[in-house]
């Protein structure tokens, strides 16, 4: 690495810190293995990272081959693409994060981590969309307690093609309320309590319909960590 910033040392580990311990780079290397490869995206599951920054660290993986720009199928633009050597990071990105469920748990669930843009954004690309109710459009408001009024509401609007996360009410009459605070709608994306229980606990309200009710937990699909944060910390099995 140039400037001196590197280690000196042959050690394969030592290379690979070099690269990948820079200040977000993980992040955005979760963001390409979650499927993102517009720009604007990438910013969406990035949303406290500058734009400046997040240009600045895809221009340094694709230095280190480990991303690719490709021109927009169509339209004007470029898509970022992992590159093989990319790709084979997937195991280790998924090992940080269940480490994390399993070790630092509480930190998880911190007040000043419980970020509403980028849980959003998460539900979003998880959603099981053949489980959804057949309607012609659907429409979800998500409001959350314990956030800036600025990030109390969301709205999921579900026509043909992919979902639309909004964060302005988009005029369309909400079949599906979904209200709870911020720490328990990430504790239950996250696995840690159940969508069961924290309705039992009067944590999480659903209203709508029955069966709009009773089809929520068939396509709000969890965190792909979720298996693991159902695991006693430490990595014990939950009693």
């Amino acid at each position: 690495m140039a400037g001196g910033k590197g280690y000196g040392q042959f050690c394969p580990i030592a290379r690979a810190a070099e690269i990948l311990t820079e200040r977000w780079v993980p992040l955005v290397v979760r963001e390409l293995l979650c499927g993102s490869v517009r720009f604007n995206d990438l910013q969406r599951g990035l949303p406290r990272m500058s734009s400046a920054l997040l240009s600045k660290r895809l221009k340094e993986l694709e230095y280190a081959g480990i991303v690719e720009t490709r021109p927009v199928p169509t339209g004007r633009g470029s898509e970022y693409h992992l590159t093989r050597a990319g790709e084979e990071l997937y195991p280790l990105i998924e090992g940080m994060g269940t480490w994390a469920q399993r070790w630092v748990r509480s930190d998880l669930v911190a007040e000043e981590n419980l970020d509403p843009d980028l849980l959003m954004w998460d539900i979003r690309r998880n959603i099981t969309e053949n489980k959804l109710p057949d309607k012609a459009r659907f429409v979800v408001e998500f409001r959350f307690s314990g956030v800036p009024v600025a990030k109390r509401r969301y709205w999921l609007v579900f026509e043909q093609g992919s979902p639309d996360l909004c964060i302005k009410d988009p005029g369309f009459d909400p079949d599906l309320f979904v209200s709870s605070p911020i720490k328990t709608m990430v504790e239950v994306w996250l696995g840690h309590v159940s969508l069961e229980a924290a309705a039992r606990e009067n944590a999480l309200d659903l209203e709508g319909s029955r069966d709009d009710v009773r089809k929520f937990k068939d396509w709000f699909a969890l965190s792909g960590f979720a298996p693991a944060g159902r695991q006693a910390a430490g990595g014990a099995a939950a009693s």
